[in-house]
């Protein structure tokens, strides 16, 4: 599965990814300390929905939705503000990546991190970035550079979103988030992951209550019955060491895509491994 953020972008699976990163970010900084986010897969920032996303279509499918929705709960109208924001006169021509709408909003003292491993894609989200010089775009295997910028950092919220383009990223991402919490039990590590596969998934789940790093909590939006391997039926967010109030949030979150974007058999679960 080669699930490339442009081609993508915008999709139902963005809006669950999106509208919890918001909700994780604005969590941390409740703290008042200063937060420091940490982007394995960090895109282009910015995606002009009627380029690769105009031919998946799948945008239509999701922040087009969500735009004209009424009646939208909390975190969910938090995503649909920033959305708005990058388009003054109406419609959803542009998406924000996590990398953007982290860095909007950064308060004095926070910092973000995107990784990047494709040299034309990092120079997109360079310029995405610009305006904030508090948010980085930086090129390398994010899986390296964000267990090293860990490292050096206290109680960091990483986000892992891979493409799934090679058949060892449940791997590297379980990986990577044990690598993480072994250095640092007060990070907070959320991973982004299709639901095509059960077993692959299920692997990946196992790799995590084994490495004993933390709390696990599962955020699942299902659009369809889960019996065509060949189609990304859902998505779901992992969090581990979650802050308290997470699994109402993507209750909300998840709850509110599998109701009104899904078609039968669309459900939303929300449960803790382990």
């Amino acid at each position: 599965m080669n699930y490339r953020h442009s081609f993508h972008a915008g999709n139902f699976a963005d809006l669950v990814k999106h509208a919890l990163v918001l909700w994780l970010l604005k969590e941390r900084q409740e703290s008042g300390a200063a937060v420091t986010v940490i982007d394995t897969h960090a895109g282009a920032g910015l995606y002009d929905l009627s380029g690769d996303g105009a031919r998946s279509r799948e945008a239509e499918a999701g922040v087009a939705r969500l735009m004209t929705a009424a009646d939208r709960p909390p975190l969910i109208e938090a995503l649909a503000v920033e959305v708005a924001a990058l388009n003054p006169d109406g419609g959803a021509r542009f998406y924000p990546g996590s990398p953007l709408l982290v860095a909007r909003a950064l308060r004095p003292g926070d910092r973000y991190l995107g990784f990047e491993f494709h040299p034309p894609v990092q120079a997109m989200l360079v310029e995405a970035l610009a305006a904030w010089p508090a948010a980085g775009g930086l090129e390398g295997d994010g899986y390296v550079e964000a267990l090293k910028a860990a490292r050096t950092i206290k109680g960091p919220l990483v986000l892992i979103d891979p493409p799934f383009e090679r058949p060892d990223d449940y791997v590297r991402s379980a990986e990577t988030t044990a690598a993480i919490l072994r250095h640092d039990r007060a990070a907070t590590v959320a991973i982004w992951t299709p639901l095509k596969d059960m077993e692959t998934f299920d692997g990946f789940i196992r790799r995590l209550e084994e490495a004993q790093v933390g709390r696990v909590l599962v955020a699942e939006a299902r659009l369809r019955s889960l019996n065509n391997p060949m189609k990304m039926n859902g998505c779901a967010m992992t969090v581990v060491n979650p802050p308290s109030g997470a699994e109402a949030a993507a209750a909300e979150i998840c709850g509110w895509v599998a109701a009104n974007l899904g078609e039968a058999g669309a459900r939303a679960e929300v449960w803790r491994a382990g």
